[in-house]
C-alpha cells in the first residue's frame, strides 16, 4: 500500500468514528505499526487536518477536512466511472447532464495518474432498453428535495385517470420504468406510481406533513413486514 493510500484510509477510518479511537485500533485496521500511525497523524495535521487527541487517549477527526488534492482509491474510481456511465445511459436527460458534469469536475481535480484511471476505465454498462420519456422526473425530484406535496393526474394500466395528492420521497430507476414512491392521500397509504403514467403534475405550496427520511423509514418498515 502506498503512503498516499494509507493516509486516505486513515482519514476514512477516523471519519467512521464519532468518538476518539485509539492508535492501537488504527494501527490494527491499517496493518501498520503504532509508530507509523503516530507519524501519519502528524503528517495529516501538518496538511490541515483537525485531529484532536494524543497517544493513550485516542484521536478524533473534526469535520470539514479533505486531503489535497482530492484522492480516491482505484476501486473508488471504478465505482464512480461505473455509476456515472449507468446514469448517463439510463437516467432522464437532466440527470445524464449532471452526471457528465460531475465526472468532469472530479477529473479536473484528480492527480494525473488517477485522471488516467478515470479516462481509461474499461468497466462497461450493457445495452439499455430505450427508457420512457418521463418528463415529470425533474419536478418530482424538486418536490422531494423541498418536501412538498404534489398534485397529479395518474392513469392506471387501463388508462383510467384519477386525481391524487401525494407526498413523494423516493424514486426507483429500473430499465423499463421509473417508479415514484409516495404516500397517497386518496388511498391513505404508501403507493408506487409509474412515472410514465403521470399525465400531469403540479408541486403544491403545502409541505408534506412528514420529512422524506421519516417517510422512507416508515415505508421500509412496512415493506419488510409485507415480505414473506
Amino acid at each position: 500500500m502506498s503512503r498516499a493510500q494509507r493516509l486516505l484510509d486513515l482519514i476514512q477510518i477516523l471519519r467512521r468514528h464519532r468518538f476518539p479511537v485509539s492508535g492501537a485500533v488504527l494501527a490494527e485496521e491499517l496493518g501498520v505499526s503504532l509508530r507509523t500511525v503516530y507519524r501519519d497523524i502528524d503528517t495529516l495535521k501538518s496538511q490541515g487536518a483537525h485531529i484532536d487527541g494524543e497517544p493513550g487517549v485516542g484521536y478524533v477527526l473534526q469535520p470539514g477536512f479533505m486531503l489535497p488534492p482530492l484522492m480516491f482509491s482505484e476501486e473508488e474510481i471504478e465505482a464512480l466511472v461505473l455509476g456515472g456511465r449507468w446514469v448517463t445511459s439510463r437516467a432522464d436527460e437532466p440527470l445524464q447532464k449532471a452526471a457528465r458534469n460531475a465526472m468532469s469536475k472530479i477529473a479536473a481535480v484528480l492527480p494525473r495518474d488517477l485522471q488516467r484511471n478515470l479516462e481509461t476505465s474499461t468497466l462497461l454498462i450493457g445495452p439499455a432498453r430505450k427508457p420512457p420519456k418521463d418528463t415529470s422526473l425533474p419536478a418530482i425530484r424538486e418536490a422531494i428535495r423541498r418536501g412538498r406535496k404534489v398534485d397529479i393526474a395518474y392513469a392506471d394500466d387501463k388508462g383510467r385517470e384519477t386525481q391524487r395528492t401525494i407526498w413523494p420521497f423516493a424514486l426507483g430507476f429500473f430499465d423499463d420504468v421509473r417508479v415514484v414512491v409516495a404516500w397517497c392521500e386518496l388511498r391513505q397509504g404508501y403507493r408506487h406510481f409509474r412515472a410514465d403514467r403521470i399525465r400531469s403534475l403540479k408541486i403544491a405550496d403545502t409541505p408534506a406533513p412528514k420529512g422524506r427520511m421519516a417517510l422512507l423509514k416508515e415505508w421500509r418498515a412496512l415493506e419488510n413486514v409485507a415480505q414473506p
